[in-house]
Protein backbone atom coordinates (compact mmCIF):
# COMPACT_ATOMS: atom_id res chain seq x y z
CA UNK A 1 0.00 0.00 0.00
CA UNK A 2 1.50 3.38 -0.96
CA UNK A 3 2.03 6.02 1.68
CA UNK A 4 0.26 9.36 1.25
CA UNK A 5 3.09 11.80 0.55
CA UNK A 6 1.38 14.39 2.75
CA UNK A 7 2.22 12.19 5.72
CA UNK A 8 5.92 12.01 4.97
CA UNK A 9 8.18 14.71 6.39
CA UNK A 10 11.52 14.33 8.12
CA UNK A 11 10.10 11.16 9.68
CA UNK A 12 10.21 8.25 7.23
CA UNK A 13 6.88 6.40 7.33
CA UNK A 14 6.70 2.78 6.24
CA UNK A 15 3.62 0.56 6.02
CA UNK A 16 4.25 -3.04 7.08
CA UNK A 17 2.18 -6.21 7.16
CA UNK A 18 1.68 -8.76 9.93
CA UNK A 19 4.47 -10.91 8.53
CA UNK A 20 6.92 -8.04 9.19
CA UNK A 21 6.03 -7.51 12.86
CA UNK A 22 9.17 -9.11 14.25
CA UNK A 23 12.78 -8.60 13.26
CA UNK A 24 15.91 -10.43 14.34
CA UNK A 25 17.70 -7.15 15.02
CA UNK A 26 16.02 -4.20 16.79
CA UNK A 27 15.77 -1.10 14.62
CA UNK A 28 17.44 1.94 16.15
CA UNK A 29 15.55 5.26 16.53
CA UNK A 30 12.49 3.70 14.93
CA UNK A 31 8.91 3.89 16.15
CA UNK A 32 6.52 0.99 15.71
CA UNK A 33 2.81 1.73 15.71
CA UNK A 34 -0.29 -0.39 15.29
CA UNK A 35 -3.29 1.25 13.60
CA UNK A 36 -3.87 5.03 13.62
CA UNK A 37 -5.21 7.63 16.03
CA UNK A 38 -8.01 8.51 13.59
CA UNK A 39 -9.22 4.91 13.69
CA UNK A 40 -9.22 4.94 17.50
CA UNK A 41 -10.99 8.32 17.69
CA UNK A 42 -13.75 6.96 15.46
CA UNK A 43 -14.44 4.10 17.89
CA UNK A 44 -12.53 1.12 16.52
CA UNK A 45 -11.40 -0.52 19.76
CA UNK A 46 -10.96 -4.17 18.79
CA UNK A 47 -7.41 -5.37 19.54
CA UNK A 48 -5.29 -6.29 16.53
CA UNK A 49 -1.91 -7.45 17.84
CA UNK A 50 -0.86 -9.03 21.12
CA UNK A 51 1.50 -7.46 23.62
CA UNK A 52 3.86 -10.38 23.04
CA UNK A 53 4.12 -9.17 19.44
CA UNK A 54 4.29 -5.54 20.49
CA UNK A 55 7.20 -6.01 22.91
CA UNK A 56 9.31 -7.43 20.06
CA UNK A 57 9.18 -3.92 18.55
CA UNK A 58 9.92 -1.73 21.55
CA UNK A 59 10.54 -1.41 25.29
CA UNK A 60 9.07 2.09 25.77
CA UNK A 61 5.75 3.57 24.74
CA UNK A 62 2.06 4.09 25.27
CA UNK A 63 -1.32 3.02 23.96
CA UNK A 64 -4.52 1.29 25.03
CA UNK A 65 -6.15 -2.14 25.21
CA UNK A 66 -8.80 -4.24 23.50
CA UNK A 67 -12.24 -2.61 24.02
CA UNK A 68 -10.42 0.54 25.24
CA UNK A 69 -9.84 -1.11 28.63
CA UNK A 70 -7.51 1.48 30.17
CA UNK A 71 -4.23 3.23 29.38
CA UNK A 72 -0.97 1.45 28.54
CA UNK A 73 2.52 2.44 29.70
CA UNK A 74 5.68 0.62 28.54
CA UNK A 75 8.87 1.40 30.44
CA UNK A 76 12.18 -0.48 30.64
CA UNK A 77 10.65 -3.39 28.76
CA UNK A 78 7.72 -3.86 31.16
CA UNK A 79 4.12 -3.18 30.09
CA UNK A 80 1.44 -1.88 32.45
CA UNK A 81 -2.33 -1.44 32.20
CA UNK A 82 -3.80 1.55 34.04
CA UNK A 83 -7.43 0.57 34.52
CA UNK A 84 -10.39 2.83 35.28
CA UNK A 85 -9.61 2.52 39.02
CA UNK A 86 -6.34 4.38 38.42
CA UNK A 87 -4.24 1.39 39.46
CA UNK A 88 -1.45 -0.18 37.38
CA UNK A 89 -1.38 -3.89 36.56
CA UNK A 90 1.25 -5.99 34.72
CA UNK A 91 0.15 -6.91 31.20
CA UNK A 92 -0.32 -10.48 30.06
CA UNK A 93 1.41 -10.98 26.71
CA UNK A 94 -1.77 -12.50 25.25
CA UNK A 95 -3.77 -9.30 25.73
CA UNK A 96 -4.31 -7.29 22.55
CA UNK A 97 -4.17 -3.63 21.62
CA UNK A 98 -6.08 -1.64 18.99
CA UNK A 99 -3.57 1.25 19.13
CA UNK A 100 -0.07 1.61 20.54
CA UNK A 101 3.27 3.17 19.67
CA UNK A 102 6.59 1.85 21.01
CA UNK A 103 10.31 2.20 20.41
CA UNK A 104 13.55 0.81 21.80
CA UNK A 105 14.39 3.90 23.85
CA UNK A 106 17.95 5.10 23.13
CA UNK A 107 18.22 8.71 24.33
CA UNK A 108 20.95 10.89 22.91
CA UNK A 109 19.93 14.09 24.71
CA UNK A 110 19.38 14.67 28.42
CA UNK A 111 18.94 17.52 30.86
CA UNK A 112 18.41 17.93 34.59
CA UNK A 113 15.20 19.81 35.35
CA UNK A 114 14.07 21.89 38.28
CA UNK A 115 10.51 22.88 39.11
CA UNK A 116 8.35 23.07 35.97
CA UNK A 117 4.84 22.42 34.71
CA UNK A 118 3.67 20.47 31.65
CA UNK A 119 3.53 23.43 29.28
CA UNK A 120 7.03 24.60 30.21
CA UNK A 121 8.33 21.03 29.91
CA UNK A 122 7.03 20.82 26.34
CA UNK A 123 8.69 24.13 25.50
CA UNK A 124 11.96 22.80 26.94
CA UNK A 125 11.73 19.68 24.77
CA UNK A 126 11.16 21.87 21.70
CA UNK A 127 14.36 23.81 22.43
CA UNK A 128 16.42 20.73 23.25
CA UNK A 129 15.23 18.70 20.25
CA UNK A 130 15.72 21.76 18.02
CA UNK A 131 14.08 20.39 14.84
CA UNK A 132 10.26 20.67 14.99
CA UNK A 133 9.89 18.23 12.08
CA UNK A 134 11.32 15.33 14.11
CA UNK A 135 9.40 12.92 16.29
CA UNK A 136 10.83 12.39 19.77
CA UNK A 137 10.44 9.78 22.46
CA UNK A 138 10.39 11.60 25.81
CA UNK A 139 11.07 10.27 29.28
CA UNK A 140 11.11 12.27 32.53
CA UNK A 141 12.01 10.52 35.79
CA UNK A 142 11.64 12.54 38.93
CA UNK A 143 9.59 13.78 41.86
CA UNK A 144 6.27 15.41 41.10
CA UNK A 145 4.33 17.70 43.39
CA UNK A 146 1.17 16.98 41.42
CA UNK A 147 0.03 14.77 38.56
CA UNK A 148 -3.51 14.76 37.17
CA UNK A 149 -4.29 11.67 35.12
CA UNK A 150 -7.23 9.87 33.58
CA UNK A 151 -8.08 6.41 32.39
CA UNK A 152 -11.07 5.03 30.53
CA UNK A 153 -13.37 2.10 31.37
CA UNK A 154 -13.78 -0.94 29.16
CA UNK A 155 -16.30 -0.30 26.37
CA UNK A 156 -19.02 -2.51 24.95
CA UNK A 157 -20.32 -2.82 21.41
CA UNK A 158 -21.58 -0.89 19.61
CA UNK A 159 -18.56 1.21 20.58
CA UNK A 160 -19.11 4.95 21.05
CA UNK A 161 -16.57 7.38 19.53
CA UNK A 162 -13.71 8.32 21.80
CA UNK A 163 -14.89 11.90 22.32
CA UNK A 164 -18.04 10.48 23.96
CA UNK A 165 -16.09 8.03 26.13
CA UNK A 166 -13.91 10.72 27.70
CA UNK A 167 -16.92 12.75 28.81
CA UNK A 168 -17.27 10.25 31.67
CA UNK A 169 -13.60 9.43 32.20
CA UNK A 170 -12.38 8.79 35.75
CA UNK A 171 -9.79 11.43 36.75
CA UNK A 172 -7.12 10.93 39.42
CA UNK A 173 -4.98 13.42 41.34
CA UNK A 174 -1.61 12.22 42.62
CA UNK A 175 0.24 14.38 45.14
CA UNK A 176 3.92 14.38 46.16
CA UNK A 177 4.84 11.30 44.11
CA UNK A 178 7.90 9.93 42.34
CA UNK A 179 7.48 8.42 38.91
CA UNK A 180 8.02 8.66 35.16
CA UNK A 181 6.46 10.47 32.25
CA UNK A 182 6.47 8.38 29.06
CA UNK A 183 5.56 10.23 25.90
CA UNK A 184 6.05 11.29 22.32
CA UNK A 185 6.08 14.46 20.25
CA UNK A 186 4.71 14.05 16.72
CA UNK A 187 5.00 16.81 14.08
CA UNK A 188 1.96 18.36 12.40
CA UNK A 189 2.37 16.35 9.20
CA UNK A 190 1.62 13.15 11.16
CA UNK A 191 -1.96 14.33 11.80
CA UNK A 192 -4.27 11.33 11.49
CA UNK A 193 -1.53 8.80 12.12
CA UNK A 194 -0.88 9.85 15.71
CA UNK A 195 -1.59 12.70 18.11
CA UNK A 196 0.28 15.74 16.82
CA UNK A 197 2.18 17.63 19.47
CA UNK A 198 2.64 16.00 22.86
CA UNK A 199 1.08 12.88 24.38
CA UNK A 200 2.16 11.61 27.82
CA UNK A 201 1.29 8.75 30.12
CA UNK A 202 2.52 8.49 33.73
CA UNK A 203 3.39 5.67 36.09
CA UNK A 204 4.54 5.91 39.69
CA UNK A 205 7.99 4.69 40.73
CA UNK A 206 6.40 1.80 42.65
CA UNK A 207 4.43 0.89 39.46
CA UNK A 208 1.13 1.03 41.33
CA UNK A 209 -0.74 3.92 39.67
CA UNK A 210 -0.75 6.25 36.68
CA UNK A 211 -2.71 7.10 33.55
CA UNK A 212 -2.97 9.51 30.65
CA UNK A 213 -1.49 12.85 31.74
CA UNK A 214 -3.77 15.90 31.83
CA UNK A 215 -1.48 18.11 33.92
CA UNK A 216 1.61 17.82 36.12
CA UNK A 217 4.02 19.84 38.19
CA UNK A 218 7.56 18.48 38.38
CA UNK A 219 9.64 19.34 41.44
CA UNK A 220 12.90 17.96 40.04
CA UNK A 221 13.95 15.28 37.62
CA UNK A 222 15.85 14.12 34.56
CA UNK A 223 14.64 14.64 31.01
CA UNK A 224 15.85 12.28 28.25
CA UNK A 225 15.06 12.44 24.53
CA UNK A 226 15.31 9.90 21.73
CA UNK A 227 15.00 11.58 18.32
CA UNK A 228 13.25 9.15 15.98
CA UNK A 229 14.03 8.81 12.28
CA UNK A 230 11.47 6.23 11.13
CA UNK A 231 7.91 5.14 11.80
CA UNK A 232 6.70 1.63 10.93
CA UNK A 233 2.89 1.41 10.87
CA UNK A 234 1.08 -1.93 11.00
CA UNK A 235 -2.46 -1.47 9.67
CA UNK A 236 -5.21 -3.97 10.47
CA UNK A 237 -6.95 -5.37 7.39
CA UNK A 238 -9.97 -3.10 7.85
CA UNK A 239 -7.95 0.10 8.40
CA UNK A 240 -6.71 2.43 5.66
CA UNK A 241 -4.15 5.20 5.82
CA UNK A 242 -5.66 8.48 6.98
CA UNK A 243 -6.09 11.58 4.90
CA UNK A 244 -4.61 14.41 6.96
CA UNK A 245 -7.44 16.50 8.44
CA UNK A 246 -6.18 19.90 9.56
CA UNK A 247 -9.64 21.39 10.10
CA UNK A 248 -10.38 23.29 13.30
CA UNK A 249 -13.16 20.85 14.23
CA UNK A 250 -10.85 17.84 14.04
CA UNK A 251 -8.17 19.57 16.11
CA UNK A 252 -10.80 20.56 18.70
CA UNK A 253 -11.94 16.93 18.92
CA UNK A 254 -8.40 15.70 19.53
CA UNK A 255 -7.82 18.46 22.10
CA UNK A 256 -10.96 17.47 24.02
CA UNK A 257 -9.82 13.86 24.06
CA UNK A 258 -6.20 14.55 25.00
CA UNK A 259 -6.62 17.42 27.43
CA UNK A 260 -9.84 16.39 29.12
Amino acid sequence: MPIDTALVGALHVDYIGRQDLTDDDPLHHTLFQTSTIDTLVDGNYDGDISFAELEANGDFGLGTFDALDGEMVALDGSFYQIRSDGRAYPVDGQKKTPFAVVTFFEPALSETLGATNLAALCERVDRLADDASLCCGIRVDGHFGYVRTRSVPRQHKPYPPLVEVVKNQPVFELQDVSGSLVGFRFPDYAQGLNVTGYHFHFITADRNAGGHVLECRLAEGELRLDREADLRVELPSDVSLPTPDQTASRRETIDRIEKG
